[in-house]
Formats: structure tokens, C-alpha cells, sequence
């Protein structure tokens, strides 16, 4: 396997651990709340670790603009819309329909960089597309307390299942995938030029930290309720270590030398990969559907590994 593609599948994975540790937090934390404790730590943790390794000298004028709007659209406004997709469409088909950053991704990279790929790998995205949507898609008897996606933020409400989900929620779920996609297209020339990831990250974070801490100027995100534990707040840190700070590190070590459909793809396997953490941490195993999802996608990695 290639260094891109394994650091795009070490994101997925550490993204998936960041949300097990999120579900720790649900109903515990408020969500707005949540996501300034871990954007403002996973930003902390980049920018310290961008100090260490001489991370902030890869930086030019050109690259932090580039960085800094793929954090407006892959963090500050993708997260935002992915809030508002969960509570209006519901978690299932928001999962479903985040997975089409792969596809907007794909086609992106071909009009912007004239990237390509191989019949054989488009065979392996349509098999981990496939993968996501049968693990995530199938209709549950209980639907979840959360669906980790990109970012991992929990969800502290299930609409009830069955019913319809409105045109907003839908258009809101294509614009969450949209957004990611446009936040990797735009990484990857600061990332391909050199930019060391943890300070490339620490700028995408930054402006979405600025972003998120200003929503306090509204009335209704200053009255959130919710007594502060240092428990929770040592959690939501750990998940923010995982998620922010190395998962999405890992994602824009990939685009340096990665193709963004490719990168975007294996990158948003998460659902799948957490299958197995579910199992343990609730000792429930996942339906056969789940299963034959997470087969396919192991699939359709390794034909996008063939070069």
C-alpha cells in the first residue's frame, strides 16, 4: 500500500476512535460547547506540535490562504451544516449522504488537477461507496445515539425513525459532503507544496476556533445549561487528540501526495472501521449488513491500492 492511502485509512481509523470517546459525552455536553472544547484543544495540540517540529516555516503567504479556506469550508461551515443535516434529515441519512464527498471529490480533482485514475481503482470507490452505504444505510430497528462522519461530533437527538425527511435536511447533508470535499481540493496544493501537516492543520482549526467561539455572541448559544465536569472536559480533550489534531493530520499528510478522490474516499470509511470498536466497547455485534459493507469496502481498498 502507498504512504497516501495508509495515512488517508490511519485518519479514518483515528477518527473512529475519536467518536467512541465523543459518545462518552452525549447528552453530557452541550453540541456547540462540545465543538469549542475540541476544535480549540485539537488546535492547541497542532500548533504546539507544529512548534516542535519546526512546522511553521513550511508555511508561505499563499499556503495559509489556501489552508485557511479549506478550514472555512471543510470545518467552520461542513461542520455547521452536518449539525443542522442531523437534526433536520436525521442521523442515518446524513451518514448516507456524507458519502458523497468521495464522488465530489473525484470529480474536483479531475477539473482542478487533472487527476485520474485507474478503471481498476474506480472499481475499488464504487465498492467502498457501496460498503458505506449497505453499513450505514440499512433501516435499524433502534437507531444510534450517534453516527461518527468526518469530523466525529456526537448527535444528542434521533428523529423518529421512519419519517420523511424534509428537502432542507437533504439539500443540508449534500452540502455538508460538498464542503468537505472543497475543504481536501483546497489543502492539497498548500499540502503538496511541502506544508508539514500538524501546521497545516493548526490553520484549518485556528479560523474555525475563531468561528465557533464567536457564535457565543448569540443569545440562544450563551443560554446552553450543562454543568462543567473535568471528566467530560478530559474526554472531549482525548477525542480531540485522536480526531482534530492526528486524524486530521493524518488526512492532510495524505494530500500531499495523494489523489483527493482516492484520499477522500478511504479517509471516509470511519463508519466502517468503527464496527469493530462498537462491538467491543458494547458488546452488541453489528448486523450482517454492517459486516458485508465493511467487506466490501476492504475490497474495494485494495484494488485503489493497485497501481
Amino acid at each position: 500500500m502507498f504512504v497516501s492511502e495508509a495515512f488517508a485509512l490511519s485518519s479514518a481509523v483515528c477518527i473512529a476512535l475519536s467518536s467512541m470517546f465523543i459518545s462518552e459525552l452525549n447528552g453530557r455536553v452541550p453540541l456547540m460547547r462540545l465543538a469549542r472544547w475540541q476544535l480549540t484543544a485539537g488546535f492547541v495540540i497542532t500548533a504546539g506540535a507544529a512548534t516542535a517540529l519546526g512546522g511553521w516555516t513550511t508555511l508561505g503567504m499563499w499556503q495559509i490562504g489556501n489552508l485557511a479556506a479549506s478550514g472555512a469550508f471543510g470545518i467552520a461551515l461542513a461542520s455547521t451544516t452536518y449539525f443542522a443535516a442531523i437534526y433536520t434529515a436525521g442521523p442515518r441519512l446524513t451518514a448516507l449522504l456524507f458519502s458523497l464527498t468521495s464522488p465530489f471529490a473525484l470529480i474536483m480533482g479531475y477539473f482542478a488537477f487533472g487527476e485520474t485514475i485507474s478503471a481498476t481503482q474506480g472499481v475499488g470507490v464504487g465498492l467502498i461507496l457501496a460498503g458505506i452505504v449497505i453499513a450505514i444505510g440499512v433501516r435499524r430497528r433502534r437507531p444510534p445515539a450517534m453516527i461518527p462522519l468526518a469530523d466525529a461530533e456526537p448527535i444528542e437527538s434521533v428523529p423518529i425513525s421512519g419519517s420523511s425527511p424534509s428537502l432542507l435536511g437533504i439539500s443540508l447533508g449534500i452540502l455538508t459532503a460538498f464542503g468537505q470535499a472543497v475543504g481536501s481540493l483546497l489543502a492539497r496544493p498548500a499540502m503538496a507544496s511541502g506544508v508539514e501537516p500538524f501546521a497545516a492543520m493548526a490553520v484549518r482549526s485556528g479560523l474555525a476556533v475563531l468561528f465557533f467561539w464567536a457564535l457565543l455572541a448569540l443569545p440562544k448559544v450563551r443560554q446552553e445549561v450543562a454543568d462543567f465536569r473535568k471528566t467530560d472536559f478530559g474526554i472531549a480533550v482525548i477525542a480531540a487528540f485522536f480526531g482534530t489534531a492526528l486524524g486530521m493530520s493524518l488526512l492532510m499528510a495524505a494530500l500531499r501526495t495523494g489523489n483527493v478522490g482516492i484520499v477522500s474516499t478511504l479517509s471516509s470509511m470511519t463508519p466502517v472501521v468503527i464496527l469493530p470498536m462498537v462491538w467491543l466497547r458494547s458488546g452488541q455485534m453489528p448486523c450482517i449488513h454492517a459486516w458485508c459493507g465493511a467487506g466490501l469496502a476492504i475490497i474495494g481498498t485494495a484494488l485503489i491500492s493497485v497501481r
